[in-house]
Order: C-alpha cells, then structure tokens, then sequence
C-alpha cells in the first residue's frame, strides 16, 4: 500500500472543502441551518477519514495482514445520519429539510470519493447534485403548484349540495372529492369538501361557481400542499 504526499493530502482536502461549499452556498442563500460551514466541514471530515482508512494504517501493512479501507467509508455512511436528522424539521404535520438532509449525506459521498482519489466522479456529482438542488426545483413547484389539495367550507340552505352536484358544478373527476361531510343546524347545513389535485387558479374559480348554485350562502377554502 502506498503512502500519500503531504501535498496530495492537502490538494484533497482542499477540494473536497471547494466541492462541498458549492452545495452549501445554494443551500446557503435558502437560509438553511446546514449552510457553506456544515457541508464544507462534512466533505474535510468524510475526505479525511477516507484518506486515513486507505493511506494511514499502511506502516503496519505485511505478511498476514489485510488492510480493507472500505470499513471506514461504511461508517461514514451510516454515522453521517445523525446530522441529516437534525436537519429535518416537522410542524403542524409537515416534513422540511429533507432535500438539506440528503444534500449533507451527498456532500458526505463526495468527500469520501475524493479522499479516494476519485476526482471526476466528485467534481461530475458535485455538479449533477447542483443541478438538482437549483435546477429541478421550478419544475417540481410548477408541478406542485398543479396538484394541491384544499378544503372548501360552504354554508347554505339544509340539503343545497350533493357530491354529484359538486363535481358537476367545478367539473372536476369524482375522484377528486376526497371527503365530503354535511353538519346540519337549524341555520342550515355546513358543508367540508375536501378535493385533491386542483390547481391555486382552480381553486378561486371553484369559489366564484358555487356562490352562484341556489341556496349557497357562503364558500371559504383554505388550501394545502399534497
């Protein structure tokens, strides 16, 4: 097994800290907790380790002695999750920070490839992460934004509304009507339709069509991402 030079050693680090700034300035300028600082020191720390497990036990390398440098990098697989988990945040039944929780584990990868010496397959995954952190995310909230699920209150007289009815009057698929539940009082009836797959625009048009069916008085919608 060969020694590494304390120049390559350097070049190494250094990369993997350039490499991992790079996604943790676009994680950065979302104002994410795991900005530039965590993910550089995620790719020194994982590049680090790395160079220890291929080049640092190889004095002790000989007869009857089997080195395997891939244990580390195990490791460093499933030890990096502790900080993914921390980045992860659940209010009022909504998951965020996962996309930062599976950047901190990419950046991890990243340097351990080039504490391996694998420096196109780091700077090709550096480049390929970026484009899915800055480059995808309009097309999946183009796309999000075409599949919301809302919730529509309609107040009106004792009977007023149907799910046929509903469906025929925002011509929408019955299957888009996940819940539909009545609360009669002597004022009249409090109808909650729950509908998936409706776009923003969708939904103040739905508005405007059920305030004109007879016997509707009210519609409010408060809307939610699927």
């Amino acid at each position: 097994m060969n020694f590494l030079s304390q120049w390559e050693t350097l070049a190494r680090l250094l990369l993997a800290a350039g490499l991992g700034s790079l996604i943790g300035f676009e994680r950065e300028r979302l104002l994410w907790t795991a900005g530039i600082r965590t993910h550089m020191l995620v790719s020194v720390g994982a590049c680090l380790f790395m160079i220890v497990s291929a080049y640092g036990f190889a004095g002790v390398a000989g007869p009857g002695i089997v080195l395997d440098p891939s244990r580390v990098a195990a490791q460093v697989v499933s030890g990096i999750g502790f900080l993914g988990a921390g980045a992860i945040l659940a209010r009022n039944e909504i998951v965020r920070g996962l996309t930062t929780a599976a950047s901190v584990w990419s950046v991890a990868a990243i340097g351990l490839a080039v504490g391996g010496g694998l420096y196109f397959a780091a700077s090709s995954s550096t480049a390929i992460i970026l484009l899915i952190l800055a480059g995808v995310k309009p097309l999946e909230e183009a796309y999000r934004a075409r599949n919301q699920s809302c919730t529509l209150i309609i107040d009106g007289e004792s009977g007023c509304l149907t799910p046929q009815k509903v469906g025929e009057a925002l011509k929408i698929r019955e299957k888009q009507i996940e819940r539909f539940l009545v609360a009669t009082a002597e004022a009249g009836d409090r109808i909650s339709v729950v509908l998936s797959r409706v776009s923003k625009e969708d939904i103040a048009g739905f508005i405007d069509r059920l305030q004109k069916l007879d016997g509707v008085d009210q519609v409010t919608a408060s809307k939610h991402r699927e």
